[in-house]
Protein backbone atom coordinates (compact mmCIF):
# COMPACT_ATOMS: atom_id res chain seq x y z
CA UNK A 1 0.00 0.00 0.00
CA UNK A 2 2.87 2.39 0.79
CA UNK A 3 4.39 2.26 -2.75
CA UNK A 4 1.00 3.03 -4.29
CA UNK A 5 0.58 6.09 -2.05
CA UNK A 6 4.14 7.24 -2.83
CA UNK A 7 3.57 6.88 -6.57
CA UNK A 8 0.19 8.64 -6.33
CA UNK A 9 1.63 11.60 -4.44
CA UNK A 10 4.55 11.79 -6.88
CA UNK A 11 2.18 11.72 -9.83
CA UNK A 12 0.03 14.48 -8.32
CA UNK A 13 3.12 16.62 -7.65
CA UNK A 14 4.28 16.11 -11.24
CA UNK A 15 0.89 17.12 -12.63
CA UNK A 16 0.69 20.14 -10.33
CA UNK A 17 4.20 21.22 -11.34
CA UNK A 18 3.39 20.80 -15.03
CA UNK A 19 0.18 22.81 -14.64
CA UNK A 20 2.06 25.68 -13.01
CA UNK A 21 4.82 25.85 -15.62
CA UNK A 22 2.70 25.40 -18.76
CA UNK A 23 1.63 28.49 -20.66
CA UNK A 24 -0.56 28.18 -23.72
CA UNK A 25 0.42 30.22 -26.77
CA UNK A 26 -1.96 33.11 -27.50
CA UNK A 27 -4.60 32.34 -30.12
CA UNK A 28 -4.56 34.76 -33.04
CA UNK A 29 -8.07 35.20 -34.35
CA UNK A 30 -8.64 36.76 -37.73
CA UNK A 31 -7.29 40.00 -39.10
CA UNK A 32 -6.53 42.81 -36.65
CA UNK A 33 -6.72 45.62 -39.24
CA UNK A 34 -10.20 46.63 -38.04
CA UNK A 35 -8.95 46.90 -34.48
CA UNK A 36 -6.52 49.64 -35.51
CA UNK A 37 -9.38 52.15 -35.32
CA UNK A 38 -9.85 51.48 -31.61
CA UNK A 39 -6.21 51.30 -30.58
CA UNK A 40 -4.89 54.60 -29.23
CA UNK A 41 -1.22 55.11 -28.53
CA UNK A 42 -0.43 55.86 -24.90
CA UNK A 43 2.57 57.51 -23.29
CA UNK A 44 4.94 55.32 -21.38
CA UNK A 45 4.74 56.27 -17.70
CA UNK A 46 7.88 57.58 -16.04
CA UNK A 47 9.44 55.28 -13.46
CA UNK A 48 8.42 56.25 -9.93
CA UNK A 49 11.23 54.81 -7.86
CA UNK A 50 14.91 54.67 -8.59
CA UNK A 51 15.56 51.15 -7.36
CA UNK A 52 18.79 49.56 -8.42
CA UNK A 53 18.17 46.64 -10.73
CA UNK A 54 19.79 43.45 -9.48
CA UNK A 55 20.49 44.76 -6.00
CA UNK A 56 21.02 41.85 -3.63
CA UNK A 57 21.83 43.78 -0.45
CA UNK A 58 18.64 42.76 1.42
CA UNK A 59 19.19 39.13 0.44
CA UNK A 60 22.76 39.20 1.75
CA UNK A 61 21.65 40.80 5.03
CA UNK A 62 18.97 38.13 5.52
CA UNK A 63 21.58 35.46 4.77
CA UNK A 64 23.79 36.78 7.55
CA UNK A 65 20.84 36.94 9.96
CA UNK A 66 19.88 33.34 9.19
CA UNK A 67 23.50 32.21 9.55
CA UNK A 68 23.73 33.94 12.95
CA UNK A 69 20.50 32.31 14.10
CA UNK A 70 22.01 28.93 13.27
CA UNK A 71 25.64 29.46 14.34
CA UNK A 72 25.19 31.31 17.67
CA UNK A 73 23.32 28.47 19.44
CA UNK A 74 25.87 25.96 18.16
CA UNK A 75 28.74 28.05 19.53
CA UNK A 76 26.97 28.47 22.87
CA UNK A 77 26.40 24.70 23.24
CA UNK A 78 29.82 23.68 21.90
CA UNK A 79 31.48 23.46 25.30
CA UNK A 80 28.78 21.20 26.71
CA UNK A 81 29.17 18.87 23.73
CA UNK A 82 32.95 18.66 24.13
CA UNK A 83 32.93 17.91 27.88
CA UNK A 84 32.90 14.21 28.67
CA UNK A 85 29.92 13.02 30.68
Amino acid sequence: MRPIITLGVGFLLALFSAALTYSAPPAMQGDLAGAALFIQPTKTPQPEGLSEIGSTDPIIIMGFVIALIIIVPILLRRKSWIEPR
